[in-house]
């Protein structure tokens, strides 16, 4: 028997996911659709290594298209997941999110309906999308004025090496002759020419399997087991996965993006690899400190500050486009905010099994993964009804592993 109410929940979550989804990728369309030379701009831009003090870190250093647009270094994503900043032993405390798809995130916003926030970027939201307009522009001016990823001192600074360098003529072209003369005009159009790559087709390709699948799955079918993984993925009573990460069309037969644009907390212990904790110029709290997430965020902003406490520990549901995506099959990914779990196998048991296990810190010979996981870095507002005892058997777990290696793009079709 159908629960009526039930039934009428999750079609209001499918209709807000909806409009949120048309309303997003309405927002990015005039980008998309920006002139080639801005797209090459914003790309030169993206790759340029000048643009960082000591220079040599690009966006393209934590965001490479090899990796699916994350970190490319296989040795960092195997320990701490964190990458060096320019500045040679500054680290900072989350690993990189991917930039491919993150422009089709709306600017921040409560979802009085849900009671839960939605849109921004960042792991914690932070890139509101209130000033530019676009969580994707904000983010890409962040970097740059990091002391702990490119260093520079402040806007006048970067502009000025634009202005200054082999992009410059491009900037000038497209923006006009002042945009050097003003460091805060400069700063904003170096960040719409960074959006308009990050809303290209190079970026946001939906060329994976499952986007073929999706046009023909007729002429493009899933194998068994991936077939498998994509049921398992949709059942609410099994992995559920896609009560986070939507996985169908939208209204207008918009290609899923595999993310609601919400934040949650999953239960992920804290990454000791991590080199954040021994950054005791910037982290006084050493090993105590745990990561606020959104609720950390919100604390900063005065009409949301009494929401930051139901919001700690909370942090981006980042799409599982090219969760798996890498140069080489050796090559290590990692994956949660803080880079804890370093496969999707690790990750899917621990969507599966993490309340059937006991906590690795109060346990004999913890072996986490196998007799235990570790304590929860923020035990507050844990997502205990979507996740933690979901009853999948080995098999299941497997399979839906392999329905997710069926979103990395670059797929190529069988030849007829």
């Amino acid at each position: 028997m159908i629960d009526e109410d039930d039934m009428r929940d999750r079609d209001r979550k499918t209709l807000m996911y909806a409009v949120t989804l048309t309303a997003a990728l309405l927002a990015a369309v005039p980008m998309a659709q920006a002139d080639a030379e801005l797209v090459a701009l914003g790309k030169a831009l993206f790759f340029d290594a000048t643009l960082s003090e000591p220079p040599g870190q690009s966006c393209a250093s934590c965001h490479a298209p090899i990796a699916g647009w994350t970190s490319p270094d296989s040795a960092v994503n195997a320990s701490g997941g964190v990458h060096e900043g320019a500045v040679a032993g500054r680290f900072g405390n989350r690993r990189p999110l991917m930039a491919a798809y993150a422009s089709f995130s709306p600017p921040l916003y409560l979802d009085n309906e849900e009671d839960h926030f939605v849109g921004g970027n960042f792991w914690d939201g932070r890139a509101t999308g209130w000033l530019l307009g676009h969580p994707a522009a904000e983010q890409a001016q962040g970097p740059f004025l990091n002391p702990v990823e490119q260093n520079l001192t402040d806007d006048a600074e970067l502009v000025r090496r634009v202005c200054a360098g082999s992009a410059s003529g491009a900037l000038r072209a497209w923006f006009g002759e002042s945009v050097c003369a003003n460091p805060t005009d400069g700063f904003n159009a170096i960040a719409q020419a960074l959006l308009a790559f990050e809303t290209s087709s190079e970026m946001n390709a939906f060329s994976s399997k499952y986007d073929y699948y999706l046009k023909d799955p007729q002429r493009y079918p899933l194998t068994e087991q991936e077939q498998l993984g994509l049921v398992l993925f949709e059942r609410e009573d099994k992995g559920n996965c896609a009560a986070c990460h939507p996985h169908t069309p939208g209204p207008n037969g918009e290609p899923p993006l595999f993310t609601d644009f919400t934040y949650d907390n999953l239960g992920v212990g804290r990454n000791p690899a991590n080199p954040w904790y021994q950054q005791r110029e910037r982290n006084p709290e050493g090993t105590a400190w745990r990561d606020p997430g959104l609720g950390g965020f919100l604390k900063t902003v005065p009409r949301f500050a009494d929401r930051a406490e139901e919001n700690l520990g909370k942090f981006k549901v980042p799409s599982l486009r090219n969760a798996d995506l890498r140069p080489s099959e050796g090559f290590a990914k990692s994956y949660m905010h803080n880079g804890a779990h370093k496969s999707l196998e690790e990750v899917v048991h621990f969507y599966n099994t993490r309340d059937t296990k006991p906590v690795c810190e109060r346990i004999d010979a913890p072996e986490p993964g196998r007799n235990c996981w570790p304590e929860t870095e923020i035990a507050a507002n844990v997502n205990t009804d979507e996740l933690g005892n979901l009853g999948l058997s080995a098999e299941e777990e497997a399979a839906i592993v392999a329905f997710m290696r069926t979103l990395n793009d670059g797929w190529t079709p069988p030849k007829d």
